[in-house]
Order: C-alpha cells, then structure tokens, then sequence
C-alpha cells in the first residue's frame, strides 16, 4: 500500500533526535566528500515521512550554505527497482543550482563519490502546479519544453547499500545534471514514444523508451506535482524537472564521456574529469 508522505501524527522528540543524527550523518558525508554508514539504523528502510523529514533538513543545511532551489528530480520510476527495493512508488529530491553543469563544462570528479548516469527527459515549467487536481491536461499545460537530461545519481552512502529511507533521506541519490541546449514543446515531441540509448566512451550501455519511465514521463511529472504538493512545497513555474530514467543507470569513472540521445529530442555529453580533483563549484 502506497504510504502518505505526511505520515500519521507528529513525530516524537526520540524519533526527531533519531532524524537528526541521520541528516547529520548525511550532511558530513556530502561536505566531507566520504561515503558514511546507512541511516535506516536511525529512521528504519520503509518510514516515508521519517525519511522525507531527513531530506528536509538536509535542504535547509544546503540553502543555510547559500545553495538555490531549481528545481526537482523523481527517482525509482522503474517498476524493477521499485520491486526490488520493496516499494510501490517512486520519491523525488531537490535540484540546487551548484548540481547544473553545461555540456561543454568538465563535471569535476571530486564533486562526486560513487558517480551512476542515466539518461532522462528533462523539462522546464511554465506555470505552478500547485493548485487544481493536477490532471494530465493540467500537467501537460504547465510544460514549457522538454529537453535531454543525463542525471549523475551519487550515493553518500557507501557502497551503494540503500533501502528505500536511505536514498530518499538521501536527496534521492541526487548529484549532479547535464541538460542538452534542443528544447521542444510537447506539440513538437510526444514523451512516450521517445526512444533513448546511452553510450560511454562510444559504446552502447543503456537504451529505453519513454514508456519505461513510469509509463509515460507526464505520469512521472503529474506523480511529482501531487507528491511535491503533498510535501508542502509545489512544483514552481521555471524549475527544471528531472522525470526519472529511461534505462538502467551505469557507473562513471574518471575520465569518461557520457552521450544520451533521445529521439525527437536530440542528445546531449557530459565528460567527466581525469582525477579526483577538488570541487571548486560549477562556475555556473
């Protein structure tokens, strides 16, 4: 059964004190650039609000540190991964400004810990979704235009070992996005049918359809905006939305050049750098 993001009650002062301890595990990991321990010892693997709560302080540390809200992603839109982590639902996370880098930009691998692409349809809003029953006609109303996305999912949780409460606790796995400069409205292109393959360093490594994300990316985006909705923060004309993967996601090592191509939407590189270098920001 679907669980509500708003939960039943308040929480506790013990299980505040427990949601505490876990962003700031979470929150040490991503300023040290180490991989921590799971938090689901504090907050459990299947506590949805618990783990949104989390999520939430982790927000705030990052705008107290002068980052910007652009925008949000939606993850495990795959009805594989969503049964293989025991959930019948997708989650989302938040996209800061210092997560954008341009295609021709060098993402530096010290930004990173344990780097995984995936390809994805991006799109922009022109208008809020924050009132009405958010229904297709709605949703597709509020879509400015599509885009080629390669999201860098990037655990702070070593190893990759995560149950549903530590990557939504987690940002969702967020790290950092590369957005393609084609951009289509939805009388250009139909996200459904968009068919995608991603190569690395020119060999093949992921393809999919549109409808392997969530069965149409508009589904995943009319999911968001009630979930988003639900959460107290609606989605925002002019932030980027980031729909879920098209195909399974594949590690990055130093180095390497990622290209997605999508059709009717054209494609889009991200390269990654030599070494570990230190993060010095986006420039962006």
């Amino acid at each position: 059964m679907t669980q509500s993001i708003d939960g039943a009650g308040s929480p506790t002062a013990v299980q505040l004190a427990a949601e505490e301890k876990a962003a700031q595990r979470l929150l040490d990991a991503l300023n040290s650039r180490v991989a921590c321990d799971p938090v689901r010892e504090f907050i459990g693997s299947t506590d949805l609000p618990a783990a949104y709560r989390v999520q939430e302080r982790l927000t705030q540390g990052r705008l107290a540190g002068g980052a910007k809200i652009v925008g949000r992603k939606i993850g495990l839109t795959s009805k594989a991964v969503q049964a293989q982590m025991g959930v019948d639902q997708p989650d989302f996370g938040v996209l800061f400004d210092d997560m954008d880098y341009a295609p021709g930009h060098i993402v530096p691998m010290g930004h990173l810990l344990q780097p995984k692409a995936e390809a994805e349809v991006a799109f922009v809003l022109a208008k809020d979704l924050a009132d009405g029953d958010l229904d297709a006609a709605q949703i597709r109303d509020a879509i400015d235009y599509g885009m080629p996305a390669i999201e860098v999912c990037d655990s702070r949780i070593a190893g990759w070992d995560i149950h549903f409460g530590d990557t939504v606790a987690d940002n969702a796995s967020a790290g950092v996005y590369v957005l393609g400069a084609e951009r289509r409205t939805l009388s250009e292109f139909t996200p459904v049918e968009v068919a995608m393959k991603m190569l690395i360093n020119g060999e093949e490594v992921s393809s999919g359809t549109g409808a392997d994300c969530l069965g149409d990316p508009l589904n995943a985006v009319a999911w968001l905006a009630r979930a988003a909705r639900d959460f107290g923060e609606p989605l925002r004309a002019g932030q980027i939305i980031l729909s879920g993967a098209l195909g399974p996601m594949r590690p990055i090592s130093a180095g390497d050049e990622v290209t997605v191509e999508i059709s009717g939407l054209g494609s889009v590189t991200a390269r990654f750098s030599e070494g570990a270098d230190t993060y010095e920001g986006n420039d962006k």
